[in-house]
């Protein structure tokens, strides 16, 4: 089962590739938690590996945005493997748009695997608990609750919010494009959103 796969390994095997986490947490519940089956498993299916292990996300920028408001500011750290993509425009352009992004959305976390397990349990008790008042039948609460369960990390995860200037895409996909357009891992490392009055 995919739910037995240890999110540390998925990490790890993100950090090793650049390759989605989805398709890392299939390998690795292929592999039967193997790191290194799960490599070969990505490579038989075509998965180009992005990051190798001696070019590590090291370098990068800091982005910080304040809105025109004054009321709201971001700082935001983004990696990439050298320093010519990092000071790439396309690179600064992504940074800026997405510490736009992190005021306007509110993302408290960048991806999933970001968030707290015991966020998590709270969330999915306060979906089953709901999904039972509006009545469903008890067979497919659990699915509403996955279902649910995946709409809060759309809220709350930097990674999988619907991008504000085009709602189409998602910032995993703008920024598995720049990846792909750099020809380097791109990763978001961490934020800070400040909002006056609020925290």
């Amino acid at each position: 089962m995919m739910a037995d796969v240890n999110l540390e390994l998925v990490k790890r095997l993100r950090a090793d590739t650049g390759i989605g986490i989805v398709d890392c947490k299939e390998a690795l519940a292929k592999a039967g938690g193997d790191l290194e089956k799960a490599k070969t498993i990505l490579r038989m299916e075509g998965k180009e590996f992005l990051a190798s292990q001696s070019r590590e996300a090291k370098e990068g920028r800091v982005e910080a945005y304040v809105h025109h408001s004054g009321k709201v500011g971001v700082l935001l750290e983004v990696n990439t493997s050298t320093d010519f993509a990092a000071n790439s425009e396309a690179f600064r352009e992504f940074i800026r748009n997405l510490a736009m992004q992190i005021a306007a959305a509110k993302p408290r976390w960048v991806s999933p695997e970001d968030v707290p397990p015991e966020a998590v349990a709270a969330e999915r008790e306060v979906q089953r608990t709901k999904a039972e008042k509006e009545g469903k039948p008890p067979h497919i609460v659990d699915k509403i609750v996955e279902g649910r369960l995946q709409k809060f990390y759309e809220e709350t995860c930097l990674l999988k919010q619907p991008y504000v200037r085009d709602p189409a895409l998602k910032v995993e996909d703008l920024l598995a494009d720049l990846g792909a357009k750099l020809g380097e891992p791109v990763v978001i490392r961490r934020f800070a959103r400040f909002e006056v009055g609020v925290g």
